[in-house]
């Protein structure tokens, strides 16, 4: 198939190319410029050049003559000095893409949304929290950070056009590790500190920990097998753990000691407010976003039951992505020093 993959440089979206190379499909790619593509090295693609912002409607031409369109860029940050950029690119963005891909007569548009956008847990009786699936009930009103709400919005733009014909099948990854973390992501960026030990303290709180490589193929079965107008949660169905487990693991495999101390949530909020409004007067970000303290109080658990009934999706075992995101950090200059005698992953 041809394939026309926006934010190709990101996590995502360059394993996503790699995996569609590796299967023998073509890919034109959509990068800006001066786009940082070290995480697309080894991978052939055709490289256009664009933003999915831009007023002019070339989109449409620039994926002529492709089959399937993978949308994954967005912009994801969780703060910014103005947001109003975050809400085009992820919105409008959307919409113009879509749009493109339908003019251009793609026959399926794969859309990455994120498990922001599905209803959280609930503690049942005794404490058990029971991981959702994309039935869960949620609304507008949960979307508690303007990154979640924008990516609300864009889901919502994506299952509009759906109604007016657009071939769409929407995705929805939980919390990716792996390599080809340029940037780092901020779930990547925990690891980079744990491995810095930079970390002093961890919330109480949880993840769905999902190879990105399974996500990247999690995409293209979605373009082979995904039912229009439907999502698919793309994780791990072993891989809900507690931050204080993730630790435990990122220790064991790397011989970095993480962090012991539990930070109380009222402190951690305290926190965040005072490094906010540092970051107010000086524009700096903050080493802790409010939004992320506030995304901390609940326990990010899902099922991917559906992705993979439904599409196959494969199952590496999350220490397995844990490892291979440890080895990459370390080779790729992200890791100060090693501690001596300390393991490699």
């Amino acid at each position: 198939m041809n394939c026309f993959v926006t934010g190709a440089s990101g996590f995502v979206g360059a394993n996503l190319v790699h995996e569609l190379v590796a299967r023998g499909h073509r890919v034109r790619a959509l990068l800006r410029p001066g786009a940082d593509v070290r995480g697309l090295a080894g991978a052939a693609h055709e490289r256009v050049e664009g933003d999915i912002t831009d007023k002019s409607d070339t989109l449409a031409e620039l994926m002529r003559g492709c089959d399937w369109c993978f949308h994954v860029a967005a912009s994801y940050a969780l703060w910014l000095p103005d947001y109003g950029p975050m809400f085009r690119a992820n919105v409008l963005g959307t919409q113009k893409v879509i749009r493109g891909a339908m003019k251009a007569g793609c026959s399926r548009i794969v859309y990455t949304s994120t498990v922001g956008c599905i209803g959280l847990p609930k503690p049942s009786p005794g404490d058990r929290i029971i991981p959702t699936d994309e039935k869960a009930p949620v609304s507008e009103a949960q979307m508690s950070n303007p990154y979640k709400l924008s990516k609300w919005q864009a889901e919502v733009a994506a299952r509009e056009l759906v109604q007016q014909g657009a071939p769409v099948v929407i995705v929805n990854p939980s919390a990716p590790v792996g390599p080809r973390d340029v940037k780092p992501t901020p779930t990547g960026k925990v690891i980079v500190d744990h491995l810095n030990r930079a970390m002093p303290g961890y919330l109480d709180t949880g993840l769905n920990f999902v190879h990105v490589r399974d996500v990247a193929v999690g995409h293209i079965l979605a373009a082979e097998k995904g039912r229009i107008g439907e999502r698919y949660i793309l994780g791990h169905r072993d891989g809900n753990w507690t931050m204080q487990h993730a630790f435990q693991e990122i220790e064991r495999l790397s011989g970095v000691p993480g962090p012991r101390m539990r930070v109380p949530y009222p402190l951690a909020l305290a926190a965040a407010h005072v490094d906010e409004f540092v970051s107010k007067l000086t524009g700096k970000p903050p080493k802790a976003p409010l939004a992320g303290v506030r995304m901390a109080k609940h326990t990010m658990w899902f099922n991917p039951a559906k992705a993979v009934a439904e599409l196959g999706m494969p199952q590496t075992p999350p220490a397995e992505a844990l490892a291979d995101a440890i080895r990459w950090f370390r080779d790729n200059g992200h890791v100060r020093s090693l501690r001596p005698g300390a393991g490699r992953a």
